[in-house]
């Protein structure tokens, strides 16, 4: 039976999956798949299957904010995917932080309503350490910019308080803000799910994020550097996982 939102089931035999928030990412992950076919596309959940150095992976995006990240979350744990690593975007929350910058989630401030829904706001919001280390590897090998740390998840892009919140984030040195990593990583411990989130930094710190936004689609070039990298990184530190933990 197919799952109601994905649209997929446990006969693709999976344990892996990408998952960016836009549909049109699958497209720029393509590339860097052997044997890649197109699976479902319901909603905002487009999905793909294919093999990176002979290891099987679904791409499927999740769309923007908590609510649909956790239904794609469930739904993918349902088939068998037990390993998921999130590549999205970000605004930088330091003045350090470039455009096209790496950001290795460590943790989340669970400032989203969906992880809220879940459990207790004192759990915590943290990443896989074996996950986050490959993902480290990779950077490091790459002699790639990045910086690892903890994120800020909150639940509305045009929240009227969202410029003191950032700045008071900020100062509590939180590195960048999504919409979606605090929800993964905590429903991904709940449900026994390996997570890393991967953001790619598209707003400079006290910048207008609307202008910086609108860059990014219009591909710049540094951020849309950091977009591959982000796919690099993502596929090479599953690869990493699937030989550790396959004695390969």
């Amino acid at each position: 039976m197919l799952e109601p939102h994905i649209h997929l089931n446990d006969t693709l035999q999976v344990k892996y999956a990408i998952m960016p928030g836009d549909p049109a990412r699958l497209d720029r992950i393509k590339p860097y798949l052997e044997n890649c076919v197109e699976l479902a596309y319901n909603r905002e959940f487009r999905s793909m299957k294919g093999s990176y150095k002979g290891v099987d992976m679904i791409a499927i995006s999740t769309g923007i904010g908590g609510s649909s990240t956790a239904i794609a979350i469930e739904e993918l744990k349902h088939i068998g995917v037990d390993t998921m690593i999130r590549i999205g975007s970000c605004g930088a929350l330091q003045s350090d932080i470039q455009l096209g910058d790496l950001i290795f989630a460590q943790a989340a401030v669970r400032d989203d309503g969906t992880s809220k829904a879940y459990v207790d706001i004192r759990y915590p919001a943290v990443s896989d350490s074996d996950f986050l280390q490959a993902c480290i590897n990779v950077a490091k090998e790459k002699q790639w910019s990045y910086h690892v740390g903890i994120v800020h998840s909150h639940e509305s892009f045009y929240a009227d308080t969202n410029a003191q919140e950032e700045a008071q984030w900020s100062n509590l040195g939180i590195l960048g803000a999504d919409m979606e990593t605090a929800t993964l990583f905590t429903v991904g411990k709940l449900r026994h799910i390996k997570t890393m989130s991967i953001l790619n930094n598209v707003v400079l710190w006290e910048k207008d994020t609307a202008d910086s936004i609108g860059n990014y689609v219009d591909e710049g070039q540094k951020t849309m550097e950091g977009e591959r990298r982000e796919i690099v990184t993502a596929l090479e530190a599953i690869y990493q996982l699937h030989q550790k933990f396959n004695g390969i």
